[in-house]
C-alpha cells in the first residue's frame, strides 16, 4: 500500500545488485548452520466462523505483530475485470463503517512500525507492529474493515483511490524496463490462465470497474473464512483467543469457495518477444513455468537457481560478467505460487553486446548443470546462505519476512506454519542427482524470451466487539536500550558496543571519516568505487573466494558512501563470528586493486551511471547537489556515490589505493557491534584480528567543508526526459543545523513530509491523487545539511502539483502553522514506534551510528523520550519561521517538457533555466 514494489521486482533488483589481516588464507571446513536453524514455537485454533489463528508468543520487546492474511489475490479476478485485488489493498486503507478516517491515523498515533499492506497474484496481507498496549486497537481496527467495511464503500472512495493505483502503474511503467514484467506475465502463460495478467490491472479494466463490482468482490472473498490472522510477540495463546474472539467473533464466515487447481501451463516451444524502451542496456530475460510452490521440484529448481546465478561465485556471473564481460549483471531466481512457479533468469547487457551472446552462455551454463552434478560444497554454501538469511529475519516479529509473516506464508501455501523447516532439511539433504533431474525435466526448450533494447459450513457468535468507539490505546511503555559500552584498542580504534541476547547473531560497523565529502581534489566517485574495489578481492583472497567464505559461514559483508562517512557493514552468525571478522579485516587492510578486476568493476560502473541517465530520480539525485552547493564545493558530488562519468573513466587503480591509505586507517575509524557477546570477548577477538593493522605515518588528511551563502532567488531547473509518463519533483534547502534544533526540526519535517499522513501526501496523494506518493527528510550532515521534497506526479499535473507545494509551504509559515494536534501525533507515533523499530541488531546499530555520526554521546538516546516530550508547540513553530525560507528553495522537475511548454510563467520563480542531461548529468 505505501510506497512499495512487488516482490518479484525486489527479488530481481536485489539478485542484480550483487566486503586486518587475516588468521590465515587456509581454507577451514565448511561450517553447517542448520543445526542453528530456528523453530518458531506457535499455537493454531480456528474461530467457529472459520477465522484460522496463529500465536507466536516472543516477550523480548513489548510489540506485537499483526498479520493478516486474506486468500485473495489477482489470481482470483477475471479477464476484463483485473486489478481488483490490488485496488481493495488501497480502498481498505480508507477507514471503515465505524472508523471514518485515515486507516494509518491510530496506529501512527500508537506508535507502531513496518505497517503496510501487499497484494500478489495469489494472497492480499495487511500487517503491522504494535505496543502490546494498542494491541486492543488494532485487533477493533482489522476486524472492522473485515466485518464491517461494505458500507463505508462509496463512489469518492473508488474514485480517489482508483486513480493512486493508476498513478503506481504509471509510476511501474516509467520506470526502466517497466514494462517487460507486463509481457513477462501475459507472454508466458496462456489465455485466461489466472497468473496471465500483472497484479495490478490494467488501465481500461480500473476505468470500468463500478461501485457495485467492488462490494461484490468484497462480499465474496474477505469474509474469515478466507483468512488467516498470525498475531507474533508479546502475547499469550489465551489472551489471543480472548481478544481475536471478541474483535471477530461475530463476523460471519462469508461463502464457501473453491480451491484452485495447481496449473503449470508449461511452455511447449521457445517464445520470443523484442520490446523498446527507454533504457540505457539492453536486457534479456529467459523464463521457465515449473510447478508450483513446495512441491519437490520447486525446492530443487530454488536451488539450482541458487546454484547457477546467486552470487558473484555462480557460473553465470563468472561468464558473463567478469570472464567475459558481456553483461553488467545477471540474476537467476524461483518465483514460487500457489498454482505454479516460473524460473527466471536476467542479464543486462554491456553496451555494444549482442543479447544472442549473452543468450548463448546462459544455454551454456544450464547445459553444464545437466550434464555435471554440483559439489556437496557448493550445495552447503547455499544452504548456509539461506538459514542465515532466515535467522536474520527471524529476529524480528513483524514487517516483510518476520515472524508473523513467514507463519503466515507457511500456513496459507501449505496449512502448516512451520513448513519452512522441512523446506530447509529437504534442501539440505537433496542428493545432487535430484537436482540435475529437476532442471532437465523442467529448464528445456519451453521457455519465454524476452529481449529490452534500448528504444529506438460456519457459525457466528451473536454479540461482538463494541463497535460504537475505538479502544482506547494504552500508557507508553519505555523502550530499555542496552547498556552501550565504549573501549579503545591498542591500534587506537575507538569501539562501541551493545551486547543484546537472543538471538545469535552479531552486528558491526567500521566508520570511516571520508565519505563523499573526502573526494574534494579528486574524481567524484572515488570514495564509494574504492569500497566497492576492496570487496573485489585481497592479496590473499579473490572475489569468488571471498564470496564462497561468507556464504558458508552464512556472513554477509558490504559497504556504502555518504556525504560524510564511508562505512563497512558485517552481519554475522555468533558461532562463526570470528572466521567471518577475519574476513572482513583482510578486506580492510589488504585489499589488491588488481587491474584486470578494476576494469570490468569501471566498466559495470560507467553502466550504473548510464542507468541513473536515465532513471527520473537518479537524474535528480545527481544534479540537485550541485545546484544547492556549488561545483568546487565537497557537497556537490552527485548523491548516488557513483560519481561523474568524465571522472570514471580517467580514475586509475593507483588512485584508488591512495584513497584507501589515506582515509580507510585505524586512527580514522570507529567500530560499532551490536549482538549477543560480552565486552571481554570482543575485546579480545578485536585485538587479536586488528594486532597488525596500526596507525600509518602518512598524515591524515583533513576536509574542508565551507559555509555556503544561500541563493535570494527563488530557482527552478528543468530536464527533459521526452515521453515520460510522470514528472518527478525535487526541492531543496540547506539548513545550518546545531543540537537544540535538531528534534523539533525532526518534528517540524514529520508534520510537513516525513509521514504517510503527513500534509504533502495528504495533498498530492490523498486529496488530489495526482501521486503514488509525496514526502520529505532531513539529511543531517556535518556541513549544511539538505532539507528535501520529493514526489513524481502524472505530466499534466506537474505545474498543479508545484503550486500545491508552494502553498504547502506558504501556509505551514503563515496561516496554517504546525498544531498542537499534530505535534502529539508525531511525539505519540514516535514514542510509541520506538519498540517496533529496535528489534534487531541492524536496527540498534543504525541508531548508534546515527550518533556516533553526529558527535553525539550514545547514552544520549537513553534520554531520547524525555527530549522529545519537551519539544513545545512554540518551539516546533519557531524552528518553521527559522529554517524554513523559499527564497533559498532549489527546484528541480525532471520530465516531458514539451507537454508542459510556456506555463511555468504561472509559477512565479525568479530563474527558469533549463538544462542539459548530456552536459549536467
Amino acid at each position: 500500500m505505501r510506497l512499495r514494489r512487488s516482490f518479484l521486482s525486489i527479488a530481481v533488483s536485489v539478485a542484480l545488485l550483487q566486503g586486518c589481516q587475516s588468521i590465515s588464507p587456509v581454507k577451514q571446513q565448511q561450517p553447517d548452520l542448520l543445526s542453528s536453524l530456528p523453530q518458531l514455537a506457535y499455537e493454531k485454533f480456528t474461530l467457529p466462523n472459520g477465522l484460522t489463528v496463529i500465536v507466536h508468543e516472543d516477550r523480548k520487546a513489548p510489540v506485537v505483530a499483526v498479520n493478516l492474511w486474506y486468500k485473495v489475490g489477482s489470481k482470483d479476478e477475471k479477464p476484463g475485470k483485473t486489478g481488483f485485488a490490488h485496488l481493495f489493498e488501497h480502498l481498505m486503507f480508507q477507514g471503515s463503517e465505524h472508523f471514518k478516517g485515515e486507516f494509518f491515523e491510530p496506529f501512527e498515533k500508537a506508535g507502531a512500525t513496518a505497517q503496510n499492506g501487499t497484494t500478489n497474484a495469489d494472497r492480499t496481507n495487511y500487517f503491522e507492529t504494535v505496543p502490546t498496549n494498542a494491541l486492543d486497537m488494532a485487533l477493533w481496527m482489522e476486524s472492522d474493515r473485515m466485518g464491517h467495511f461494505l458500507g463505508s464503500i462509496s463512489q469518492a472512495k473508488l474514485d480517489e483511490q482508483r486513480g493512486v493505483v493508476k498513478n503506481e502503474k504509471r509510476q511501474g511503467d516509467n520506470s526502466p524496463y517497466g514494462k517487460m514484467w507486463d509481457l513477462l506475465f501475459t507472454a508466458s502463460y496462456p489465455e485466461g490462465h489466472p497468473y496471465s495478467w500483472d497484479t495490478i490491472g490494467s488501465m481500461d479494466d480500473l476505468n470500468a470497474a463500478s461501485l457495485d463490482d467492488v462490494k461484490k468482490w468484497f462480499k465474496r472473498y474477505y469474509g474469515p473464512s478466507n483468512a488467516v490472522l498470525v498475531l507474533a510477540g508479546d502475547i499469550d495463546v489465551a489472551t489471543a483467543k480472548a481478544k481475536v474472539s471478541k474483535y471477530f467473533g461475530d463476523i460471519p464466515a462469508g461463502p464457501p469457495l473453491a480451491k484452485p487447481e495447481q496449473w503449470v501451463a508449461k511452455l511447449t516451444d521457445t517464445k520470443r518477444y523484442t520490446i523498446q524502451d527507454r533504457v540505457p542496456q539492453a536486457r534479456v530475460a529467459m523464463v521457465w513455468n515449473i510447478p508450483a510452490k513446495e512441491t519437490a521440484a520447486e525446492r530443487e529448481l530454488d536451488l539450482v537457481a541458487a546454484l547457477l546465478g546467486g552470487g558473484k561465485q555462480s557460473p553465470l556471473y563468472q561468464r558473463l560478467v567478469q570472464k567475459d564481460q558481456l553483461a553488467s549483471s545477471v540474476a537467476a531466481f524461483s518465483y514460487a505460487r500457489l498454482l505454479g512457479g516460473q524460473f527466471v533468469i536476467i542479464a543486462d547487457a554491456k553496451p555494444g553486446v549482442d543479447t544472442q551472446q549473452i543468450e548463448a552462455v546462459i544455454q551454456e551454463e544450464l547445459d553444464k548443470i545437466k550434464q555435471q552434478l554440483p559439489s556437496k560444497q557448493d550445495l552447503q554454501r547455499v544452504i548456509n546462505s539461506q538459514v542465515a538469511g532466515f535467522i536474520e529475519s527471524a529476529e524480528r516479529v513483524g514487517g516483510f519476512g518476520g515472524v508473523s509473516d513467514i507463519l503466515a506464508e507457511n500456513e496459507f501455501y501449505s496449512q502448516n506454519p512451520t513448513t519452512y523447516y522441512d523446506r530447509v532439511h529437504y534442501q539440505a539433504t537433496v542428493e545432487p542427482e535430484a537436482l540435475q533431474q529437476a532442471a532437465q525435466q523442467w529448464l528445456d526448450k519451453g521457455k519465454l524470451v524476452i529481449t529490452v533494447t534500448p528504444f529506438p459450513e460456519y457459525t457466528h457468535a451473536k454479540v461482538g466487539a463494541d463497535r460504537s468507539k475505538l479502544p482506547k490505546v494504552g500508557d507508553i511503555k519505555p523502550v530499555q536500550l542496552p547498556e552501550f559500552k565504549t573501549f579503545t584498542l591498542s591500534n587506537g580504534i575507538q569501539v562501541s558496543l551493545a551486547q543484546r541476547t537472543g538471538t545469535p547473531t552479531l552486528s558491526m560497523a567500521w566508520l570511516f571519516d571520508a565519505g563523499l565529502a573526502a573526494e574534494q581534489g579528486l574524481p567524484s566517485g572515488i570514495a564509494d568505487l574504492t569500497l566497492s574495489m576492496m570487496r573485489e578481492g585481497t592479496q590473499q583472497r579473490s572475489v569468488i573466494e571471498l564470496e564462497n567464505e561468507l556464504d558458508e559461514l552464512g556472513a554477509s559483508f558490504y559497504s556504502y558512501t555518504d556525504i560524510d562517512t564511508s562505512v563497512f557493514q558485517l552481519t554475522a552468525i555468533r558461532d562463526q563470528f570470528e572466521p567471518s571478522l577475519a574476513i572482513a579485516v583482510d578486506v580492510l587492510q589488504n585489499p589488491a586493486f588488481n587491474q584486470e578486476d578494476f576494469k570490468r568493476k569501471q566498466s559495470n560502473w560507467l553502466d550504473r551511471i548510464a542507468q541513473e541517465k536515465a532513471e527520473p530520480h537518479s537524474m535528480a539525485m545527481r544534479i540537485l547537489p550541485e545546484l544547492l552547493y556549488g561545483k568546487q564545493h565537497p557537497y556537490s558530488t552527485p548523491w548516488t556515490a557513483s560519481g561523474r562519468e568524465d571522472d570514471i573513466k580517467r580514475v586509475t587503480p593507483a588512485q584508488l589505493k591512495q584513497f584507501h591509505q589515506a582515509w580507510i586507517r585505524p586512527d580514522n575509524s570507529q567500530l560499532v557491534v551490536v549482538g549477543d557477546i560480552s565486552e571481554v570477548q570482543l575485546k579480545a577477538t578485536l585485538e587479536r584480528q586488528f594486532a597488525k593493522w596500526q596507525k600509518p605515518e602518512q598524515v591524515l588528511p583533513q576536509k574542508q567543508i565551507p559555509q555556503v551563502q544561500p541563493t535570494k532567488q527563488r530557482k527552478l531547473y528543468l530536464i527533459d526526459k521526452p515521453d515520460a509518463d510522470q514528472s518527478v519533483i525535487y526541492v531543496g534547502q540547506l539548513l545550518s543545523i546545531h543540537d537544540k534544533s535538531e528534534i523539533p526540526l525532526r518534528i517540524m519535517n514529520d508534520i510537513f513530509g516525513g509521514q504517510f499522513s503527513a500534509r504533502l501526501n495528504t495533498n498530492l496523494r490523498e486529496d488530489k491523487h495526482w501521486s503514488y506518493g509525496a514526502y520529505s527528510y532531513l539529511q543531517e550532515a556535518e556541513g549544511q545539511s539538505p532539507l528535501m521534497m520529493v514526489t513524481s506526479v502524472q505530466t499534466d499535473k506537474t505545474i498543479p502539483a508545484l503550486q500545491e507545494i508552494q502553498k504547502e509551504v506558504k501556509g505551514y509559515l503563515g496561516k496554517k502553522p504546525a498544531s498542537q494536534s499534530e505535534l502529539d501525533k508525531i511525539k505519540q507515533n514516535w514514542l510509541r514506534s520506538r519498540a517496533g523499530e529496535l528489534q534487531t541488531n541492524d536496527a540498534v546499530l543504525s541508531l548508534m551510528v546515527g550518533q556516533i555520526q553526529k558527535d553525539k554521546p550514545l547514552d544520549e538516546l537513553h534520554q531520547f523520550d524525555q527530549q522529545v516530550q519537551r519539544v513545545p508547540l512554540k518551539t516546533v513553530r519557531q524552528v518553521t519561521q527559522q529554517f524554513l525560507r523559499p527564497q533559498e528553495m532549489i527546484w528541480v522537475v525532471v520530465g516531458d517538457l514539451k507537454k508542459m511548454k510556456g506555463q511555468w510563467q504561472k509559477l512565479g520563480f525568479d530563474q527558469v533555466e533549463t538544462l542539459d542531461p548530456k552536459k549536467s548529468l
